[in-house]
């Protein structure tokens, strides 16, 4: 164990976990954003922050109720995707409450 933070693998293997989870938080944002609408006014970054936000706000509304993790836990299973795809969409239903007036 001491070994593997020596010589460099451990900090490989969160380094992949960071890239990764950025990565599948953008995808999550950018599908949350096309299913509220919102994809034409938001950039990559955007959509990056909307997937990692909703991911931490599914886990804070609807992980408890399911009992599945989300992506900011390093779980990448398709439920814990599904939870944080929900958190992103109810992330931009919030957004739009308070910009437009409206949901979508």
């Amino acid at each position: 164990m001491v070994g593997d933070n020596l010589n460099g693998t451990f900090f490989k293997g969160n380094l992949m976990n960071f890239i990764i989870w950025l990565v599948v938080g953008g995808v999550l944002g950018w599908l949350a954003s096309l299913m509220m609408r919102t994809d034409a006014q938001q950039g990559i970054v955007l959509n990056v922050i909307v997937g990692i936000v909703g991911a931490f706000l599914g886990g804070w509304l609807i992980s408890p109720m399911l009992g599945v993790g989300t992506i900011n836990q390093n779980n990448f299973s398709l439920p814990a995707m599904g939870v944080s795809l929900l958190g992103a969409v109810i992330l931009l239903a919030i957004v739009n409450l308070f910009r437009r007036g409206s949901v979508r």
